[in-house]
């Protein structure tokens, strides 16, 4: 019976409009459903999930002296862009309507994909200034608030995230497989395809979720410097002592996490020697993990130990994850690292659950939006760190051009090319970014463990933290009001 009810809820929830839409659906041929966004979102990620392995190999041929460093560069100018511009497009769409961003969203962060084979440089030089408009997320989480209640949108909001999951699990392979049995061609004008068919979706089948009722009176209607600003959030963080640290754990994790995700892959498959099948199941088996990491795992830890406990769980993971990848030199290694990578994913979720915990009931969203500002930060510098660090430990594959041209000839298969060019796979420190990265998260450790398991309690704030307070608010860097509203519950002060 249980098991029922939850599938009438969950079909609920992606079937029909929880609230009341009137006067809000001009467009579209149904009303407004969580299934709209689950088809957008799947279909974006889908297509550019195909292009791992393309992209990979393009990235080595157009950077072959800077390979790292220069994926570095384009995926961190792509973050800070991502970064800058989100607060505006949501604000925007506060005005417009949530359909037209979501069609310019979704069109500008997959227009880079046709130009991977008509024009390397260019293809790079897009993806960079598509960074712009690529906050497809956003506009899809502000879609489902539109229609959810707020019993149910943290429900919404999961099976949103699953279905990302789902296409980054599944595409990869199926590139892959696509990519061997016909040619990386084919697989890009596939991704191509996929990405118009996204396009014409939403042209076509979304409807509008935002009702003209709630919208402004004219659409020159002036919009907030405050909620423009993307540094508005960050600044909120030295206003409560809880928050703050929360968000220095987030920054101290997610900057390393960002960086992983931006090159792990092309670190795999150029240094590892790991082959495009292997790559692609590596994917898949992470992925598949993750989930389940993410469900089963995190509510066991949250109902057993709690919410602290679950987040120094996930970051004690992530550093064994990350010194397995900068000191590991064998596959196996690798393999088991994908493992613990797995379980170090439940760190992000357990900190949102902590902030949804322990925030008052009229700051959830301010607070959610500080962590998530951090979590923005980090996306456009971690890729930059990276391949700065690689750039500086010289790890590259400008020496091996000869070797990369005789492969090629001569197809010799990845492991065998990894020997006869003899790179860092054999040094001490194969990838020095993820042993950076490992310090990163053991200091993030020990800022959590320093997080009040009870903030609604008698837990007391250290006799220095209120000093230092003290002594910014007389220099004029904080003001007292700071203090009388905090992001987060507050935590009696016992001197």
């Amino acid at each position: 019976m249980i098991g029922r009810k939850k599938k009438r809820i969950v079909g609920k929830i992606i079937w029909g409009p929880r609230k009341s839409h009137e006067n809000g659906m001009s467009t579209g041929i149904s009303q407004p459903s969580v299934y709209h966004a689950l088809v957008v979102i799947f279909l974006e990620f889908f297509a550019w999930g195909l292009l791992t392995n393309p992209m990979i190999m393009v990235l080595n041929d157009t950077f072959p002296n800077h390979t790292f460093l220069m994926n570095g560069l384009i995926q961190g100018v792509k973050g800070i862009l991502s970064f800058l511009s989100a607060p505006l497009i949501g604000a925007l769409s506060d005005v417009w309507g949530r359909k037209p961003f979501l069609l310019l969203t979704v069109s500008f962060t997959c227009a880079p994909i046709p130009l991977m084979k008509l024009s390397p440089m260019w293809y790079f030089t897009m993806i960079s200034m598509s960074g712009v408009f690529a906050v497809t997320f956003s506009v899809v989480f502000a879609y489902v608030a539109d229609i959810t209640t707020e019993e149910d949108r943290s429900q919404a909001y999961g099976l949103v995230s699953a279905t990302f999951a789902a296409s980054l699990v599944t595409s990869p392979a199926i590139g892959a497989y696509l990519g061997s049995l016909y040619s990386d061609n084919f697989v890009v004008w596939l991704a191509t395809a996929i990405a118009v068919l996204d396009m014409l979706f939403i042209l076509v089948f979304i409807p509008e979720s935002l009702p003209e009722k709630v919208r402004p009176a004219t659409w020159g209607s002036p919009i907030s410097w405050d909620k423009v600003d993307p540094f508005s959030s960050l600044r909120k963080m030295g206003s409560d002592y809880l928050i703050l640290l929360l968000c220095i754990t987030v920054f101290l994790s997610y900057l390393p996490e960002a960086g992983e995700y931006s090159c792990f892959f092309v670190y795999l498959k150029l240094i590892m020697g790991f082959t495009t099948e292997e790559v692609a199941v590596f994917i898949a088996v992470v992925g598949v993990l993750s989930v389940i990491a993410q469900t089963v795992i995190l509510a066991l830890l949250m109902k057993y130990l709690g919410h602290k406990q679950a987040i120094v769980f996930g970051l004690m993971f992530e550093s064994i994850q990350l010194a397995c990848y900068g000191f590991g030199s064998q596959d196996w290694i690798m393999w088991f690292a994908g493992t613990i990578a797995a379980m170090s994913s439940i760190t992000y979720p357990a900190i949102s659950a902590f902030v949804s915990a322990h925030a008052e009931a009229d700051q959830q969203g301010v607070a959610q939006g500080v962590v998530t500002g951090i979590r923005g930060l980090c996306n456009g510098l971690g890729p930059a760190l990276f391949g700065f660090i690689f750039y500086l430990f010289h790890v590259d594959l400008n020496e091996n051009n000869e070797i990369e041209s005789t492969h090629k000839q001569n197809h010799v298969d990845n492991h065998t090319l990894v020997k006869k060019m003899g790179t860092s796979k054999d040094s001490v420190i194969p990838g020095p970014p993820f042993a950076f990265g490992t310090v990163l998260v053991i200091i993030a450790m020990l800022v959590a463990i320093n997080i009040p398991d009870n903030p609604h309690g008698k837990k007391p704030i250290t006799k220095s933290a209120v000093q230092i307070h003290q002594s910014m608010v007389e220099r004029g860097l904080k003001k007292n009001e700071d203090a009388a509203e905090p992001l987060m519950a507050n935590c009696e002060q016992e001197l």
